[in-house]
Formats: C-alpha cells, sequence, structure tokens
C-alpha cells in the first residue's frame, strides 16, 4: 500500500532530480539573456517544492493534522507557483514583464501569511491550534491564492495568442506545435491553483490521485521546458517577432507618407489599406499567383513580399483585411493547386506531389490538406476517380 511518506519522499526526489536538469542544461544551448533568467526560476521553483516536501516528511504536519500543515503549504505552494508562472511569461514576453506582473505573487503571498500570522497569534489559543480564525485565514489564503493564479493564466493566455498570430504572419506552415506545451503548462497552472483546497484541507485516498496528479504535471511542465530552451524554437520565435518589429516599421513610415484608413482587428486598432493601394496589391499579387510564387518551400513571409513585389506592411495588411494570416493563406493555395494537381496526375506519389505544391514533405501536405479539405489527398483522388466513372 502506498502510504503518505513514500509519496513525499518520491516528491522530494522527483522535485531534486528536476532541478538538477534545469542547473545542467547546456548553457551554450540557450540563446537569450530571458531564456536564461527562466530557467533560473523554474529552477528556484522546483528547489523549493522539494524543501516543501521535504520539510513535510521530516516533520510528518500532515499527520499531525491539516492545521499543521496548511501555513507551510501555502508558504511554499504560492511563491512555487509565481516562480513557474513568471518563468513562462518571461519566455512570452521576452522579459517585459508590467510591475503588476511581478509584484502580484509577492503581495498575495505577503497578505496570505500576514493573514495566517494575526490568526495564528491574536485567538488566544496555542500556535497552528485549529481555530475558526486559522481555518477562516487559511481559507482566504486559499482563495487568494487561485485568484493570483487566475490572473497569471489570463496574462499567459494573452501572450500566447499574441506568439501564436506573431509566427502564423511570418512561417508558410503551421506552426502550433512548438506552443503547444506552453498551452498545457498555462491550463495545469490553473488547474493546479483549483487543487490546492483539496491539496491542503482534503484527506483519504482522493489524495492520492491528486498527488500522482501534480507529480506528473511538474515533470511534464520542467520536461516541456527545457526541451523548449534547447531546441531551435526560441530562435524560430524571435525571428518572427523581429519581422513583426519591422513590419511595425514599415507602417510607420508608409503611414507618414500616405496615411491609412484606421480599422479595428482582434480589439486593437490596425492600418487599412486605401481602395488604390489595396487594387494595387491585389493585382500584385494575383500576378504572383499566377506564376506560382507559392510553391516555394520555405517561403517566410518577407521572402514572399519581396516575389510579389510589395512591402511586408502591405502584404500583411492586406491579408488582415481578408480576414487571414500568411500561414493560413500559403496553405490555402497549395492545398488548392494539390487539387488541381491531383486532378491533372492523378498517378503522381504524395512526395511527388508535395514536392511540386510547395510542402516541405507528404506529412505536411497530408496534415494541410485534412484540415482545410476534412479528407486526405488519398481519399479526395478516389473521389475524384469516381466523379469521372
Amino acid at each position: 500500500m502506498i502510504t503518505l511518506q513514500m509519496m513525499q519522499f518520491t516528491a522530494v526526489v522527483l522535485m531534486l532530480l528536476l532541478t538538477l536538469k534545469l542547473l545542467f542544461l547546456r548553457e551554450r544551448r540557450i540563446k537569450s539573456r530571458q531564456a536564461r533568467q527562466a530557467r533560473w526560476l523554474m529552477a528556484a521553483a522546483t528547489a523549493l517544492m522539494a524543501v516543501h516536501y521535504a520539510i513535510q516528511l521530516k516533520t510528518g504536519l500532515r499527520l499531525q493534522g491539516v492545521t499543521q500543515s496548511v501555513m507551510l503549504n501555502l508558504a511554499m505552494l504560492i511563491p512555487a507557483s509565481y516562480l513557474f508562472s513568471r518563468a513562462i511569461l518571461l519566455l512570452q514576453r521576452r522579459g517585459e514583464l508590467s510591475l503588476t506582473d511581478r509584484w502580484t505573487g509577492p503581495v498575495v503571498w505577503t497578505v496570505t501569511m500576514a493573514m495566517l500570522a494575526v490568526a495564528a497569534l491574536t485567538d488566544g489559543q496555542p500556535l497552528l491550534s485549529d481555530t475558526p480564525p486559522l481555518r477562516l485565514a487559511e481559507k482566504a489564503g486559499a482563495v487568494l491564492y487561485m485568484l493570483m493564479q487566475g490572473y497569471y493564466t489570463w496574462r499567459h493566455s494573452v501572450s500566447l495568442v499574441a506568439m501564436r498570430r506573431t509566427l502564423h504572419d511570418y512561417y508558410d506552415r503551421d506552426t502550433d506545435g512548438q506552443l503547444r506545451w506552453m498551452q498545457y503548462s498555462i491550463v495545469g497552472l490553473m488547474l493546479l491553483a483549483l487543487l490546492v483546497p483539496v491539496a491542503i484541507f482534503g484527506s483519504g485516498p482522493g489524495m492520492l490521485i491528486v498527488a500522482f496528479a501534480v507529480f506528473f504535471f511538474l515533470f511534464y511542465l520542467v520536461d516541456s521546458f527545457c526541451f523548449y530552451l534547447t531546441s531551435p524554437a526560441p530562435e524560430r520565435m524571435q525571428a518572427a517577432e523581429q519581422n513583426a518589429a519591422e513590419v511595425e516599421e514599415e507602417a510607420s513610415r508608409e503611414q507618414t507618407i500616405a496615411p491609412s484608413f484606421r480599422g479595428t482587428e482582434d480589439g486593437a486598432d490596425a492600418a487599412v489599406l486605401s481602395p488604390e493601394v489595396l487594387s494595387e496589391v491585389e493585382a500584385a499579387v494575383e500576378t504572383w499567383k499566377a506564376r506560382g510564387g507559392y510553391r516555394q518551400a520555405g517561403l517566410l513571409q518577407p521572402l514572399a513580399a519581396q516575389d510579389i513585389g510589395i512591402t511586408r506592411y502591405r502584404l500583411t495588411a492586406w491579408l488582415h483585411q481578408h480576414g487571414l494570416k500568411y500561414t493560413e493563406w500559403i496553405a490555402q493555395l497549395r492545398v488548392e493547386e494539390a487539387k488541381r494537381t491531383i486532378a491533372a496526375h492523378p498517378d503522381w506519389s504524395n512526395d511527388a506531389l508535395a514536392r511540386h505544391c510547395g510542402f516541405t514533405d507528404r506529412t505536411v501536405l497530408q496534415r494541410t490538406f485534412k484540415k482545410i479539405e476534412g479528407i486526405t489527398p488519398q481519399m479526395y483522388l478516389e473521389e475524384n476517380l469516381n466523379k469521372g466513372k
């Protein structure tokens, strides 16, 4: 039978191993200052969790009763969650954190500790006695923790949407996969905060399930974080963000010469091309499409704009006016080319079809084709052949 002590010992070992993994990441593979800072924050969070579980194991507070371990739980879980959240936010916002981002966690921790201290010292009972004021303070602290994590979840979600938009305006293929771990981690941190009342006040067999869920999530979070830092993903993200900044500079220069109309997109002001400029862009795009410019593999947005003969700003603004991102637009053009090619050359393999249409390989072709058309290229070919009979 799995005992509480066994779970706590496992947690200590797991947190120490994750801390060591973060500490011994190859420094030369972590390119940016923000990524290095995020690594140290993540390591501090896992080390704090290791200390938390070690104290629980050594003192046996959990076995003495709920109240005896509540202060330790809140004292450790709030700063650990804050450090995890801030590490992710540093990556998302490239170090540009607001004062609220920086101080929400420390303020919540300070207020919670103050409430617990006041409740413990002013009720006239022995320290850590299970009294109504202390129980109320514990519940208030748990609520503050959930509110803190709710704030960071909102900040993470907004930043994640912006990161995806930036990638979609730069790359010619879907790059969401490199950010999926971030999405799961954001949800996991929020669920962890929602489970705090169970972890703090609960008891019985259900605690075993909660503990395993927490262990699995923290392992996934740190392992995915390490993989992301040492992969090409941060450099790809940086390239897309640099392009977005240059597009903004082009927009500023062009609007100084000939101000555009203003519109609204995703709640933010966005430039709308004038009818004359819009007509010029559409003519250039049609000419480019006619010569199959979209069939170049690895066609980044700046290369496409240069090949079309327009600025990156005009291409981006034109796409946004049509409700499209660059990735979606190129994918649609290539899938339409694939459909025409399947009809004209039913004997072509998927590899040949992918090369002809500009997809990097057959897997990307099949995934993109099914996402847009709802069926695979092979199924489309079969349907096309059946229609011809």
